[in-house]
């Protein structure tokens, strides 16, 4: 069995993405990290040039971005699909900038991956998320985060992102689905909301061009429900933990002024339904194999 990690970055460091840190935390289980690292102003190119140094299995494919290219993420799609299918293995595992692997996971992703590997049932694997908010110590809890996620791939089925997030599969017809998967036993530490709010304010405002939106000037965690959050009891990763000390906020604080939109009550409305049926309402990109 081949696994090939894969990624794709720009500006990792200006906008405060912690993507060493999410490389590093997978190389134990791949035979090769492939990156499509876009041409930028910062020096995440040199970053990863001096990590390849220091592990050969790490290739950069070096790209340009369609800055016009303003049709829902549609770049994403585009740069994501460049590094997959520079990908040899059997597997295709793609973890975003932000996301890092627990190394108490490894032993059970990887025998997943061997279990699952002749068994054509199973296109993709999926990881519980923790989608950490504001400080390490907090989580986004509510139905508005996606619980569960495909993060591996089979590399050897016909696969596209169609906005870079997920993966759908073409049938032989016009229409398109989301991935078969079986759980991979592991979870995605995502660590995208807990960065600096000052670098999280220009990544909101480099991402929402290719959203064709307007990003703000300044951003404030404390704009939030708090019933959509919970604390953190675990443990973290150590490939983020140097990160976690030096880039992530360390203070939170609720805007006492701020009111639930009414997006968010009816996210209130849906975690009690799931406290009472035992239900997940969150979204899901992936159809579950029994």
């Amino acid at each position: 069995m081949k696994v090939s990690g894969f990624t794709f970055l720009r500006n990792g460091s200006l906008l405060g993405y912690p993507f060493i840190a999410s490389i590093r935390s997978i190389l134990p289980i791949v035979d090769e990290f492939v990156v499509a690292a876009g041409a930028g102003e910062d020096d995440t190119l040199d970053q990863l040039r001096a990590l390849q140094r220091e592990e050969p299995r790490i290739r950069i494919l070096e790209t340009i971005w369609n800055d016009r290219m303003a049709q829902r993420g549609f770049v994403y799609a585009q740069q994501k699909m460049i590094a997959q299918y520079g990908c040899g293995g059997d597997w295709a595992f793609y973890l975003e900038g932000d996301e890092v692997v627990h190394e108490d996971d490894l032993p059970a992703i990887r025998a997943a991956m061997e279990r699952h590997l002749d068994d054509p049932r199973v296109e993709a694997l999926v990881f519980d998320y923790l989608h950490f908010y504001g400080v390490p110590g907090q989580l986004a809890v509510s139905p508005a985060w996606y619980r569960r996620e495909a993060r591996i791939i089979r590399n050897t089925i016909r696969s596209y992102a169609p906005d870079g997030q997920f993966w759908v599969v073409p049938s032989r017809t016009r229409s398109s689905r989301f991935p078969r998967a079986a759980p991979s036993g592991g979870r995605v530490f995502h660590y995208g909301h807990v960065r600096a709010a000052a670098r999280m304010a220009a990544k909101c405002r480099a991402v929402s061009r290719y959203w064709d939106q307007a990003g703000p000037e300044r951003f404030d965690y404390g704009r939030i429900d708090p019933a959509a959050l919970a604390p953190f009891h675990g443990t973290h990763p150590a490939a983020a933990r140097d990160w976690l000390a030096a880039e992530a906020e360390q203070r939170f604080a609720l805007d006492p002024t701020y009111r639930p939109t009414r997006r968010e009550r009816k996210h209130r409305l849906a975690m009690r339904l799931e406290r009472w049926l035992g239900l997940d309402l969150s979204k899901r990109h992936f159809t579950l194999v029994r």
